[in-house]
């Protein structure tokens, strides 16, 4: 499957920026089953770009913009072609062992209510069909939140509410197989929906859990199945935060907001 990517984001600051220091974590790698063919960041602004790979092997790029700025535009076009899978994730850059991502972080951690919901999902067992059951609970315990995520919302704080984003649902995931020992952790990319009657491809969160003898299986919470060949995987962390696309600093008083992502 051929999967195109053209998605726009524009942060608008209340008070112009002396200068942004940005990770912009927006650009995929190959795996056994993704291959990109065609991929650019462009920015509306005078701005030098940057390309490494950090920590968790994630493409980075690290734009650097002197200002004033009062308003930027981050534009993403690609192009993917995805071969047909059961969510298993195969020859992707692994730079730590699985047991690293049974650690737990401010984000991923878990009370009574959600290790006894995980306890009650999955049985103590570590299978993948077990991690589907957990995967389908946390779809059905939450309706989908129409709003934009909101920064530093811990699992915790998630599990509390009746509406969840697909990034609340992905670290709610997360935190639960960890507390059954399972490694997880999050990815951020792009998913093929059905937006407004039309095929769109759109900035989407998921997670993966590790098992014995199968390796990385992707499982996305917020519909309640595994990834496939509809998922554009690019980044991955041991939590929202940690994948997030956009990460880093600004020099200057005020608040920025985004003011829109457009995906298609």
């Amino acid at each position: 499957m051929r999967l195109s990517i053209d998605h726009r984001t524009v942060y608008r600051f209340s008070n112009p920026q002396t200068r942004l220091v940005q990770m912009l974590r927006m650009t995929p790698s190959d795996t056994n089953d993704q291959t990109i063919t065609a991929w650019r960041i462009d920015i509306d602004c005078d701005a030098r770009l940057k390309i490494s790979r950090d920590g968790f092997g994630n493409r980075v790029t690290m734009l650097y913009a002197e200002g004033p700025i009062s308003a930027i535009e981050i534009c993403v076009v690609g192009e993917v072609f995805r071969a047909p899978h059961a969510g298993i994730i195969g020859g992707a850059i692994e730079r730590f062992a699985p047991g690293l991502y049974r650690r737990s972080t401010p984000l991923t951690q878990v009370d009574p209510a959600m290790a006894g919901f995980a306890q009650a999902a999955m049985g103590g067992n570590q299978a993948v069909d077990h991690l589907q059951a957990l995967c389908r609970a946390v779809c059905d315990r939450f309706a989908q939140s129409a709003h934009r995520q909101v920064a530093g919302r811990s699992a915790i704080q998630a599990f509390a509410q009746d509406q969840a984003s697909a990034c609340d649902m992905a670290d709610v995931f997360i935190a639960c197989a960890r507390s059954q020992a399972v490694p997880a952790r999050h990815v951020s990319g792009y998913r093929l929906q059905v937006i407004d009657g039309q095929r769109r491809t759109s900035p989407h969160h998921w997670a993966e859990a590790y098992v014995d003898g199968v390796g990385w299986v992707a499982f996305d919470p917020c519909a309640g199945q595994r990834g496939s060949h509809d998922y554009v995987r690019v980044a991955i962390g041991l939590d929202a935060a940690g994948a997030a696309p956009v990460a880093g600093s600004r020099l200057g008083e005020g608040n920025a907001a985004p003011e829109g992502a457009i995906g298609s």
